[in-house]
C-alpha cells in the first residue's frame, strides 16, 4: 500500500522556493520555449512540381477569352500547388540561457509555494495504481486535479503505479520544467527531490 510521511517535516529552502518574482515575463519565455522545443515539424505541403496531374495545358493559349494557363497545378488553382507552405523541415526551437531557465524555475516554484500547491512527502508503493490513487485522495487531490510527482529517482514500482493515472505526471527533479510546474494543480515532492532541487538551483541563486 502507498504510504507517506507527514508533509511538515522537510522545510523548503528559501533560496529556491521563496525568491522575488518581479514579473511573469521570464516565466512566459520559459513556458513558450518548452512548447516550441516540443513541437514537431510534421506538417508538409506539395509544391506545383509535386502535385499530381496538370501535365496538359487546360485550354489553348489564345481565342477562348480566358486567362492563359499552362497547368492546373498553378498555385492559384483549386488543388494546385502550395506556395511557401510548410515543408516538414522547419526549426521551431527556441533557446533560453541556462541562467534564465534556472531563474524561471525558481520563480515558478515560488509561485506554486505561495499558492500552497506544494506538498513534501515520501511515496511508497508496491507497484499498484490503486495505492497511489488512494495516496493522492488522502492528500485531497481530486481525480480531475493535475498532480505533479517530483522524485529524486524513478523506482520501477512507482513508474508502474503511476503509468495508468491520467491526472498524474512522474518527473525526476533534474527534469523539472516551468511548463510542468505552472500546469500542475498540486505538486508532491519527496524530501530527497527537495535536496536535489536545492543542490541544482540554490547554489546558483547564492552567487
Amino acid at each position: 500500500m502507498a504510504e507517506s510521511t507527514k508533509p511538515a517535516k522537510a522545510a523548503l529552502p528559501k533560496s529556491v522556493f521563496e525568491v522575488d518574482v518581479p514579473n511573469h515575463e521570464l516565466l512566459k519565455l520559459a513556458y513558450d520555449a518548452f512548447l516550441a522545443n516540443s513541437r514537431q515539424a510534421s506538417a508538409t505541403t506539395k509544391t506545383r512540381g509535386e502535385v499530381r496531374g496538370g501535365g496538359k495545358k487546360p485550354w489553348k493559349q489564345k481565342g477562348t477569352g480566358r486567362a492563359r494557363f499552362g497547368s492546373t497545378r498553378n498555385p492559384i488553382w483549386r488543388h494546385g500547388g502550395i506556395v511557401f507552405g510548410p515543408r516538414g523541415n522547419e526549426n521551431y526551437s527556441k533557446k533560453l540561457s541556462k541562467t534564465s531557465k534556472h531563474v524561471a524555475l525558481r520563480q515558478a516554484l515560488t509561485l506554486a509555494n505561495q499558492d500552497k500547491k506544494i506538498l513534501v512527502s515520501d511515496i511508497k508503493t508496491t507497484g499498484k495504481t490503486a495505492e497511489v490513487a488512494k495516496f493522492l485522495a488522502a492528500k485531497k487531490c481530486s481525480e480531475k486535479a493535475r498532480v505533479l510527482l517530483v522524485v529524486d529517482e524513478k523506482p520501477p514500482e512507482l513508474m508502474r503505479a503511476t503509468n495508468n493515472l491520467a491526472n498524474a505526471l512522474l518527473v525526476r527533479a533534474q527534469y523539472l520544467s516551468v511548463y510542468y510546474i505552472l500546469n500542475a494543480d498540486k505538486i508532491v515532492i519527496t524530501p530527497a527531490a527537495v535536496k536535489a532541487v536545492e543542490a541544482w538551483l540554490a547554489k546558483e541563486a547564492k552567487q
